[in-house]
């Protein structure tokens, strides 16, 4: 059985509490010995990043980027194992953890090419005597709380950036995926970053992610993860930069004008990818009821005909088991729910039998959900098409900015300008036309629409990079041209 150390101040030791066994949702396997981090821990990982801190800024953006350059290479060269190590932790898809593992690279890559255009500015003064700089410069320590879901890409897509513009960082990633993330650690430290600026400390949310989100020492707080736990985090982070991406419930809205065929294909793509454990996923299909049936026909007969249950390792497999039996219940429960409540189950519904652990969940599509239903009001975060039927594009727009989330959103028209329309008036912070929720780019923000309860701030190349960093401002006498 391999072991997984914590990462502290360049030396890989044992955690204060005893440590975890993990155990794979796909083959029910203990593979591995990880170590866990109690308070004193997490203590020991700011102090050193605060005493290494001001010399990784003192460097220059530059060799920053250099730097996230070879972690990136490194990736690369380890992506097979990255990839494998992933879908034994997590439990999606081996192509899936391929993907994934490649977009692991493009974030340390995207760090490093914001890192060296990250600017400032030289504005003007009132006095003609006085010059005005402003520079963007690093907050300090940051604390990174990631989740099970994407543990590689959720956790980078927050400390590349901080790093990259000279932060140093701490990381407490989700207790189901701790094995992977430790391999990434692992890969992160043999870049040779200075000890101290990176810290692994693996634990429980309320115990681990509480300290660090708690901690005087840190500057910053980074959090991906569900409504709930980032409602703990940011109080615990009062007073602190906080960049939060919550959960969702986005709605999918096909109208009565959209293509079928389109609109099918992106539905499994949003309620499948992942197994549904995505808070982009497609929790709610708002359908016009000049379609409605035959959408319903055509998603459910294409989950059966296209979507594969697996084993993840097997290349055939398009979707494997649920990360958790927390997750695998709420699943149950949320069907279970729609259908005492007189919504039809189309196909699936239920746990698979015949594999090695019980978390494997069948592609389940509901028809006749109503809004009184959990699966149409919480995040169901499981493989489930639930399909609303709507009378017109207004009462579409009207659900979707009647729900607490904000997140994302989807709407499939033949009319763009009607599609533009209801993007401009939905309340999400990300709304995709004749596309997938699921569909999106690393590059541009994302993130929760204010006032909803989906988050606040925006990971997203720069953007995140920018929230990590804040302007200064430096006055200084003009100069005068001596002889």
């Amino acid at each position: 059985m391999d072991e997984y150390l914590l990462f502290i101040d360049g030396e890989w030791r044992p955690g204060r509490s005893p440590a975890a066994v993990a155990t794979s949702p796909a083959t029910g396997e203990d593979f591995a010995s990880v170590a866990v981090a109690d308070p004193a821990d997490v203590d020991d990982a700011v102090r050193a990043a605060t005493a290494a801190q001001p010399g990784w800024a003192a460097q220059s953006a530059f060799d920053r980027a250099a730097w996230c350059e070879r972690v990136a290479d490194a990736i690369g060269d380890r992506r097979a194992d990255l990839a494998r190590l992933l879908t034994l932790d997590q439990g999606k898809p081996l192509a899936e953890a391929d993907d994934e593992a490649d977009e692991l690279a493009v974030y340390f890559r995207m760090a490093a090419a914001d890192a060296r255009r990250l600017d400032g500015a030289f504005p003007p003064s009132v006095s003609a005597g006085r010059r005005a700089i402003t520079a963007r410069v690093p907050l300090g320590v940051v604390g990174v709380i990631s989740p099970w879901n994407w543990p590689y890409t959720m956790g980078a897509e927050l400390f590349a950036p901080a790093l990259a513009a000279g932060n140093a960082v701490v990381w407490v990633p989700a207790p189901t995926t701790t094995a992977c993330c430790a391999l990434l650690t692992q890969i992160i430290a043999a870049a040779g970053v200075p000890d101290g600026v990176f810290s692994f400390v693996p634990g429980p949310g309320p115990v681990a992610g509480d300290a660090l989100a708690g901690h005087p020492g840190v500057a910053a707080v980074g959090f991906i993860g569900s409504v709930a736990t980032g409602g703990l985090v940011a109080a615990r982070a009062a007073g602190k930069t906080q960049l939060l991406e919550l959960g969702g419930n986005g709605p999918m809205v096909i109208l009565d004008d959209a293509d079928l065929a389109l609109a099918t294909e992106a539905a499994l793509e949003a309620a499948y990818l992942c197994a549904g454990q995505s808070c982009t996923a497609g929790e709610r299909f708002l359908v016009h009821a000049a379609v409605r049936a035959e959408f319903a026909e055509r998603v459910a007969a294409a989950t059966q005909q296209q979507v594969r249950l697996g084993d993840p390792f097997d290349p055939q497999t398009t979707m494997g088991p649920l990360n958790n039996e927390a997750t695998a219940d709420k699943f149950g429960r949320h069907v279970a729910d729609a259908v005492s409540r007189g919504a039809k189950l189309l196909t699936g519904g239920q746990r698979a039998a015949g594999f090695p652990t019980s978390l494997y969940a069948e592609p389940t599509v509901l028809d006749g959900v109503s809004l009184d239903m959990e699966i149409a009001t919480e995040e169901t975060f499981g493989p489930v098409v639930p399909i609303v039927e709507v009378a017109s594009a207004a009462e579409a727009l009207e659900l979707t900015n009647a729900a607490p989330f904000g997140l994302t959103a989807a709407v499939f028209t033949a009319d763009l300008e009607r599609g533009l329309a209801f993007a401009e008036q939905a309340r999400a912070g990300w709304v995709n036309v004749n596309a997938s929720t699921n569909l999106w780019e690393s590059h541009l923000p994302f993130g929760g629409r204010a006032g909803s309860v989906s988050g606040r701030g925006r990971v997203g190349g720069r953007f995140a990079m920018e929230s990590f960093t804040e302007p200064k401002t430096i006055l200084y006498p003009a100069p005068r041209l001596r002889d």
